[in-house]
């Protein structure tokens, strides 16, 4: 199935654990539990365009072509570099701190990111 599309998320689980694993603060953490984040995505062959856009208005996109490293930023503004693969039709990727796969299961969008033994899954539905 494609992941191109709108996504908006429908749950989350262990959302405050991985946030304070990455330093980032309890108000911010607090302002975006209950957010329903959106994430659009647009596909053309091997390259993604992967957008979510957070509360303020606040966006991050990053463009990627699969098995080429291509720069990338977070959502706090760190620049790194990443190289995602695509394996069994998961998307995968190293971030500074974490590491990421994307699927898609039963018609909806799931990320799992996942620092040591802590792990934050988010599922979306397509909008």
């Amino acid at each position: 199935m494609s992941f191109a599309g709108r996504w908006e998320t429908e749950s989350q689980e262990g959302y405050a654990e991985f946030c304070k694993l990455l330093g980032i603060p309890d108000d911010v953490i607090e302002r975006g539990r209950d957010y329903k984040l959106i994430t659009e995505i647009t596909q053309d062959g091997n390259t993604f365009t992967w957008t979510q856009l957070y509360p303020a208005n606040h966006k991050v996109t990053n463009t990627f072509t699969v098995g080429q490293e291509t720069d990338m930023e977070t959502i706090g503004g760190k620049k790194f570099k990443a190289t995602v693969i695509m394996d069994g039709g998961k998307l995968t990727a190293t971030f500074p701190n974490y590491h990421h796969t994307s699927e898609i299961a039963g018609g909806k969008l799931v990320e799992t990111s996942k620092a040591g033994s802590v792990v934050l899954k988010r599922t979306s539905k397509k909008i």
